[in-house]
């Protein structure tokens, strides 16, 4: 997934369901001096997803050990 965010950065938000966050990154990406902030945008992005997943996994594992 980090390559498709690298090298098509509007794909990886249409694939994980940001259809106009995409569309937008689509936009920036068709000039060629806004690729690479669409490919920054897009890999932060990624990696803050992965965040707040790990982090819900953690208060999870959090409350069900207080049980």
């Amino acid at each position: 997934m980090m390559f498709l965010a690298i090298v098509l950065p509007f794909l990886s938000f249409i694939v994980r369901g940001k259809v106009l966050t995409g569309i937008i990154c689509l936009i920036l990406q068709i000039t060629l001096i806004g690729w690479l902030p669409a490919a920054i945008w897009a890999v932060m992005s990624l990696n803050n997803e992965r965040a707040n997943e790990r982090n819900q996994e953690l208060i999870r594992a959090v409350r069900e050990s207080q049980k």
